[in-house]
């Protein structure tokens, strides 16, 4: 596993004001975005983790949720628990995806406000923004357009999340930071078709496509939306950097704009289609691309503006190839356990 240094503070002059003691829960560890921001907290010196399962905490009982903050007391909370899915997922599970989203934040804000806690991060998506949105977008673009048809519950969800984070800085003091991240990638990844996003459904289905020996993979859409991404390990190494601002530069940035938001991205997009041919080739796979174009291709272009986050001294260090080499070799070692699972429970 590769792991980044979180300790850039240069930009400030200042050390950071969370030091390796504080008590901080990760909601949401077990998924991808949660999983790398608990292996960048550990890799950086955080042992004081408090984590809980969805089998051990119901983020969406709001009676659940408040019996474990006044239990734990947290200092601080990196908000990763959500409800996520691909574009498949989004368009047939709209009430889902938008009652379970609204709970499990509405729920872990307010109880870490009543529980004294004084930073949060709330992690978010590049889809709060419009789908015509000027490109690359910027922070103060949120709510200047309609929102993606096929993912706007979900966009609605977190949209109220960065709301809510800006109402309880504003009436109680706190400092509630949300972060939007590009599409993200990488260990701990969803590769189930049915609701998985573009990337780790492509590494799948080439994967799939070379031991079938096919001649052809075929990919939803036109292949001409532009997207962007980020491996979960540099949107990791992100969030702990600003949990780590020194008081006064945290100050300054939930104060510099109409919300306290921040974009996470890598500076970089390509096609659909460059990115189907970027990972037959990382996979091995040497058939042809059909496209299917009864499919919805989604928001045109999504390219996120990350010049807040730069301009503090952080930049994504793990490029779009590397990173397809590195989720394809986790994902191979996915398929080899589940293979080797089958092969014991049918001896046993």
């Amino acid at each position: 596993m590769r792991w980044l240094s979180s300790t850039a503070t240069a930009c400030t002059g200042s050390t950071s004001s969370v030091d390796s003691g504080t008590k901080i829960y990760v909601a949401g560890h077990c998924g991808l975005a949660g999983s790398a921001l608990v292996r960048q907290l550990r890799a950086v010196g955080y042992g004081n983790l408090v984590l809980r399962t969805h089998a051990e905490l119901e983020l969406t009982d709001a009676a659940a949720v408040r019996r474990f903050f006044e239990a734990e007391r947290p200092q601080h909370v990196l908000l990763a628990a959500a409800k996520v899915g691909g574009i498949l997922a989004n368009d047939t599970l709209p009430a889902e995806f938008i009652h379970e989203n609204l709970a499990i934040q509405t729920n872990v804000i307010h109880e870490a406000w009543r529980a004294g806690v004084k930073r949060l991060l709330f992690l978010g998506s590049s889809c709060i923004y419009p789908r015509e949105c000027p490109q690359p977008m910027k922070e103060e673009y949120l709510l200047t357009g309609p929102l993606e048809p096929t993912n706007r519950p979900y966009a609605l969800a977190k949209i109220a999340g960065i709301e809510m984070c800006s109402a309880y800085n504003r009436q109680y003091g706190t400092q509630y930071l949300a972060v939007m991240p590009t599409n993200l990638y990488g260990p701990g990844d969803n590769y189930d078709l049915r609701t998985s996003h573009v990337l780790p459904a492509l590494i799948r289905k080439a994967h799939e496509a070379k031991l079938r020996g096919d001649s052809a993979l075929v990919v939803w859409g036109t292949g001409k939306p532009m997207r962007e991404f980020l491996y979960s390990d540099d949107m990791a190494q992100a969030c702990v950097f600003l949990l780590r601002l020194p008081e006064e530069r945290l100050q300054e940035l939930i104060a510099a704009g109409a919300y306290p938001l921040v974009n996470i991205g890598a500076g970089k997009d390509l096609s659909i289609r460059e990115l189907a041919e970027l990972v037959c080739e990382m996979v091995g796979f040497r058939g042809r691309l059909e496209f299917d174009i009864t499919k919805p291709d989604g928001t045109p272009r999504k390219l996120m503006d990350s010049g807040k986050l730069q301009r503090l001294g952080w930049r994504a260090q793990i490029g779009l190839r590397e990173g397809i080499g590195m989720a394809y070799a986790e994902y191979l070692k996915t398929v080899d356990g589940a293979a080797t699972g089958k092969a014991v429970g049918a001896v046993g």
